[in-house]
């Protein structure tokens, strides 16, 4: 990821010191769907072709991707569209889409408990610890980590592993999603949309992320973090976690 150097003045008990510290670089976007430009983004300048396609499917504009480029500052993406969509600005501050609600997320997909914590793991990332200025989200299947991204946002990083999800022929509906962001309804809604039935954020959620991840059926883990998680919904994916 793009990282600048910037200097400034650490005061640690009172003790002023000069430092020059590690900054992530935010860059801007363009979407391009079907030759439309649809919105800018503001993102950090990696796996562009992935956010594309991540974006695409999880505002749920379509349900499959016909290919992905990148030409400068422009993210072109080709893609079948489901039917014509409202943009809206969500209560979060993010761009989405008023479109056909998403189907329920059918999945007999199921995580230990260890694995939840191993997944929370893999989103402690280096550059985090060195900027405090980045998200970051994985996609797990069986265990394994299909994919990492971080960016200056949280909406873009569960875009871009769902789009390298998309774009590698993943079926997401066997995957988990961890992140380290918050979990509103608009971000549950992109799981939907995607079809992949576990979330685990490091993070809370709010009464509508969870009212959204129970309605649509999906295992919603919030506040994971050490050696600790709250599962809201869907608990009967987590092995362990309900009495039998």
């Amino acid at each position: 990821m793009r990282t600048i150097k910037h200097s400034g003045f650490q005061v640690i008990d009172e003790q002023v010191s000069g430092i020059d510290d590690t900054i992530v670089r935010e860059e801007r976007f363009s979407l391009v769907l079907n030759g439309i430009r649809v919105l800018d983004m503001v993102a950090s300048g990696e796996h562009l072709r992935e956010l594309g396609a991540g974006f695409v499917i999880t505002q749920g504009l379509s349900k499959k991707i016909r290919a992905v480029s990148v030409e400068g500052n422009e993210i072109l993406v080709s893609a079948p569209l489901e039917e014509s969509c409202e943009r809206e600005i969500e209560t979060t501050g993010a761009v989405g889409f008023r479109c056909r609600p998403p189907e329920p997320v059918l999945s007999r997909c199921c995580i230990t408990i260890p694995e939840v914590f191993a997944i929370t793991g893999e989103i402690v990332t280096d550059l985090w610890q060195r900027t405090g200025g980045v998200h970051c989200s994985v996609l797990a299947r069986d265990g394994d980590i299909l994919f990492r991204a971080s960016d200056v946002g949280r909406h873009n990083t569960v875009d871009k592993v769902i789009g390298h999800g998309v774009l590698n022929g993943v079926d997401l509906s066997e995957c988990a999603v961890g992140c380290t962001g918050r979990q509103p309804r608009d971000m549950v809604i992109k799981y939907a949309n995607a079809g992949v039935p576990i979330i685990i954020s490091r993070a809370a959620s709010t009464d509508q992320g969870i009212a959204t991840a129970d309605k649509f059926g999906i295992t919603l883990i919030c506040f994971s973090r050490n050696e600790r998680f709250t599962v809201y919904t869907h608990p009967c994916r987590v092995s362990g976690v309900v009495p039998l």
